[in-house]
């Protein structure tokens, strides 16, 4: 067995719970299955061999949902959880020990040329739903938050959420294994909140007599 299937499946069987065996995951796991196909893809497109590397990536998509160009660059260790409407552009690189869950994509936003897609760093998690859209960086160890909307770098250690998602500082580098996807700090929700507090302090200081108007006279 080649090292890079047999990473695949130790970071498959790591970080998915659900993932009872390595033969269970080589069988049955879309992400798997997706990986390996594009590693073929890969070296097929880099040989030349562009059509017949889309071909590959095309069958693969069927089989598993999972749509990832032949040219992207995936790095080793990569999880794809689940992987449906996953979508990972031609110009995107996906940095070591990723973990990607469904609905993700790494795109462009259709006004760059060259280089149109994000560059994934290192041990980067990228929740359900989320999009990364544009030829930035997210720095390694970075999270992307379920649902969120990337259209600007990530720095490495930080937390994307929101859309248009905003970056939300964490101290250190984020504990290997720790998946959870809902638990952050919603800068958008904090606003509102104020929002919310300011206006029920002055409907109380309104409803006490305390706000006057310009005439001098109490509303």
């Amino acid at each position: 067995m080649s090292s890079y299937r047999q990473e695949l499946i130790k970071a498959i069987m790591e970080r998915d719970p659900a993932a009872r065996s390595a033969w269970e995951v080589r069988m049955l796991y879309p992400g798997y299955k997706a990986l390996m196909s594009h590693r073929r893809a890969n070296w097929c497109f880099r040989h030349n061999l562009k059509f017949l590397a889309r071909w590959i990536s095309e069958r693969a998509k069927k089989r598993t949902g999972i749509e990832i160009h032949p040219a992207a660059k995936i790095g080793r260790g990569v999880l794809i959880d689940h992987g449906m409407g996953v979508v990972i552009g031609e110009t995107a690189e996906v940095g070591d020990g990723c973990t990607i869950y469904q609905g993700v994509t790494l795109g462009g936003t259709g006004k760059d040329t060259g280089k149109r897609h994000p560059t994934i760093g290192s041990n980067v998690l990228i929740g359900s739903g989320a999009k990364v859209l544009g030829p930035f960086t997210v720095g390694d160890n970075a999270r992307i938050a379920a649902g969120a909307v990337v259209l600007s770098e990530v720095p490495a250690d930080a937390t994307a959420v929101g859309v248009p998602a905003r970056v939300v500082r964490v101290a250190g580098k984020i504990p290997a294994g720790d998946l959870d996807q809902i638990h952050y700090t919603d800068p958008v929700a904090q606003d509102l909140c104020r929002l919310q507090c300011e206006i029920d302090r002055l409907q109380k200081k309104l409803d006490m007599g305390g706000i006057e108007n310009t005439d001098g006279g109490g509303i």
